[in-house]
C-alpha cells in the first residue's frame, strides 16, 4: 500500500469537457483527494477550468505527468478520442480510471489492457450506472435471492446524440445496458439484433433479444432518435419466477413487488437526499468505491476490461445484425 505525504491522492483530470468538469467537482469534494492539474486540448477553455480550481493547466499530458507526478490520472475526453491519451498516459507508468467507452476498436481495447497489465497499473473505468442507488438495491434483492430464479430482463435508454461514427449509440451510450444488465443478471451468452437509421447517419436505434448464461432471456432497446427530456427515458426491468424489481430513469426510482402481490416496496429519494436523486452524484458514490481499492492497492471494483467487454457485446450485436443469425460475444 502506498503512502501519501499528507494523506492526499494527487489527482489529474485529462478534459476539460462538461464530464470533466463533474470529474474535477468530484475529486475537489474529497477531503482525501488533492486535485493538482487541469489537461486539456484548447488554451482557453482550458485555462479557464485550472482557474475554477486554483489548479495548474497544461495542454500536454506528458509536461503534466513530468511536472505534478500525479498518484493517479483521470481522462474525460471525446468519445472517439480515448485511445492515443489513454494509452500514453499507460506508458507515462500512470495508475488511471477512464470515461466510458474504452475505444471503439477491440483491437485498440486489447493494446491499452495488455499495456497496462505490463506495468501493473490500476485501470479503472467509470460505469456509474451500477453505482446508482436503484441498481444497488436491485443487486441485492437479487443476490439475496428475493426474486428467485432470473426469467427475464429488459433495458430501454434513449435521446438525443449525434456522432460521425455509425454505431455511437450502441458503443458509446448502450454500453451502460451491457454493464447493467450483466452487474445484475451473469454473463450475457448470445444476441440477435434489429438496427434502423431513421436520419442517415448510421444505426441510430437498436433493438437486441438476449440470452444469459444462466437461462434467462432479455431485450435491449437504445436510441439516438427520442429525447432526454421524455419522462422514463431510461428503464430497466428484471422478473424472477418470486418478484420483480423496476428501476426508472436510473435514479428516479426502485420498486420491488413479491410475486401475486399489489403491494410493492419503493425507493424514492426523500425531499432533502440530493446525493442519491442526482445523475451526476453517481459518479461520487464509484469513487468512494474506487478510491477505497485504489488506496489499498487492490484491483478496480470496475476494471478497464468491464469497458472491453461491453464493446465486445455491441460488436457481438453489429455481427448478429449484419448476419442475421445469433450471435456469441467473442470473449464468453
Amino acid at each position: 500500500m502506498k503512502e501519501w505525504g499528507d494523506g492526499k491522492i494527487r489527482v489529474a483530470v485529462i478534459g476539460a469537457g462538461d464530464w470533466g468538469l463533474q470529474h474535477a467537482r468530484a475529486f475537489t469534494a474529497r477531503p482525501d483527494v488533492r486535485l493538482c492539474a487541469i489537461v486539456g486540448r484548447t488554451l482557453e477553455r482550458t485555462r479557464a477550468r485550472a482557474q475554477r480550481f486554483d489548479v495548474p493547466y497544461y495542454l500536454g499530458i506528458k509536461e503534466m505527468i513530468d511536472r505534478e507526478q500525479p498518484d493517479l490520472v483521470s481522462l474525460c475526453l471525446p468519445n472517439q478520442g480515448h485511445f492515443s491519451a489513454t494509452l500514453e498516459v499507460i506508458e507515462a507508468g500512470a495508475p488511471l480510471l477512464v470515461e466510458k467507452p474504452l475505444v471503439f476498436d477491440l483491437g485498440e481495447a486489447d493494446r491499452l489492457l495488455e499495456a497496462a497489465a505490463e506495468r501493473r497499473l490500476f485501470f479503472a473505468i467509470n460505469f456509474n450506472h451500477r453505482y446508482a442507488r436503484p441498481a444497488q438495491l436491485a443487486r441485492q434483492a437479487i443476490s439475496e435471492g428475493r426474486l428467485g430464479t432470473l426469467v427475464f430482463a429488459t433495458w430501454r435508454f434513449g435521446g438525443e446524440g449525434a456522432s460521425s461514427h455509425p454505431h455511437a449509440n450502441l458503443i458509446e451510450t448502450q454500453c451502460h445496458g451491457f454493464d447493467t444488465l450483466e452487474y445484475l443478471c451473469g454473463p450475457i451468452a448470445s444476441m440477435t439484433a434489429e438496427m434502423t437509421d431513421p436520419s442517415g447517419t448510421g444505426c441510430s436505434t437498436v433493438a437486441l433479444t438476449l440470452r444469459f448464461k444462466n437461462g434467462a432471456i432479455g431485450s435491449l432497446l437504445g436510441t439516438y432518435d427520442s429525447s432526454y427530456a421524455y419522462p422514463g427515458t431510461q428503464m430497466l426491468e428484471v422478473n424472477g419466477v418470486d418478484g420483480r424489481v423496476f428501476i426508472e430513469d436510473t435514479v428516479r426510482r426502485y420498486t420491488f413487488h413479491q410475486r401475486g402481490s399489489e403491494i410493492g416496496e419503493t425507493w424514492q429519494a426523500g425531499y432533502f437526499n440530493d446525493r442519491d436523486r442526482d445523475f451526476h452524484h453517481t459518479f461520487d458514490v464509484y469513487l468512494e468505491d474506487m478510491l477505497a481499492a485504489f488506496r489499498a492497492g487492490l484491483d478496480p471494483p470496475v476494471p478497464a476490461s468491464a469497458g472491453r467487454r461491453a464493446l465486445a457485446l455491441a460488436r457481438t450485436a453489429i455481427e448478429a445484425f449484419h448476419t442475421g443469425r445469433r450471435t456469441k460475444p467473442d470473449d464468453f
